[in-house]
């Protein structure tokens, strides 16, 4: 189910604006990816770009290539609906829709997608989706009440289900436990860890031991100054990244001389 991303020179605008420059990367299929870096340095600009989310914002645009197997994300005639079933999102603050009871937040997707689902068939992916997200046992007894009655943590389970219940290949986090206590930070951890083995994950994080204990590889962002573009400085195995990094910048950043 899980794909690779090969990305190469990508550079994102807002208008003339030049808010990221010249990212090379590889995203590896199956494996948690982190990017980190100070605040504004475009960490989380680039994680949209992934999916393309950052097209909701006026004269944003990119140039260079995002390639998940073969097919450039940005290629000619590719629909960014369809990159963004299969590249899903989940945000820095839990996003339940309110209104909408935990099975319908569940399937909300689903149904966006236009896909016509049978009372069995959905009551089978509910099921599938919140084990997956590791709330099943949580909230099978009260499927009817609104996402928003359960706790912080829960809500963003709830997120994450919402995110697998359309079965994408990429799952893109953003800051994802910034807004929840350690307990239930230490669920979506432990959740990280499990959805690697059906999903490539990439996930920005302010939080260095979060970054050391979830990821596989590990990348560093910078930026030289206000106005000026985020830059990937390098990107490496996290273990060496958080042991002896190439730049001396990295290793600052890490050991928290700045940032």
């Amino acid at each position: 189910m899980s794909k690779r991303i090969d990305v190469n020179d990508l550079n994102v605008y807002y208008g003339d604006f030049l808010a990221v420059e010249g990212v090379d990367m590889v995203i590896e299929a199956r494996s948690v990816t982190a990017l980190i870096g100070p605040s504004g340095c475009g960490k989380s600009t680039f994680l949209r770009t992934l999916n393309r989310m950052h097209e909701v914002i006026p004269k944003a645009y990119v140039t260079g290539k995002a390639v998940m197997d073969g097919q450039d994300l940005y290629g000619p005639g590719v629909d960014p609906v369809e990159v963004r079933r299969q590249v899903g999102m989940v945000f820095q603050r839990p996003n339940p829709f309110p209104t909408m009871s935990i099975a319908d937040n569940v399937l909300a997707g689903v149904r966006l997608n236009n896909r016509r689902i049978s009372k069995g068939a959905a009551a089978e992916l509910v099921e599938r989706s919140l084990t997956g997200a590791n709330l099943w046992n949580e909230v099978k007894d009260r499927l009817h009440l609104p996402g928003s009655s359960l706790s912080g943590g829960q809500q963003q389970r709830l997120c994450i289900a919402r995110a697998i219940a359309v079965e994408p290949q990429v799952l893109l986090m953003d800051e994802p436990c910034s807004a929840l206590d350690p307990i239930s930070t230490l669920a979506i951890e432990d959740l990280i860890s499990e959805l690697k083995n059906d999903y490539t994950i990439v996930i920005v994080t302010h939080n260095m031991q979060q970054a050391a204990r979830v990821s596989d590889r590990t990348g560093f962002f910078n930026i030289a100054g206000t106005g000026k573009p985020g830059h990937l400085i390098e990107m490496d195995d996290t273990t060496t990244m958080f042991s002896t990094p190439s730049e001396k910048s990295t290793e600052d950043y890490i050991s928290g001389r700045f940032g």
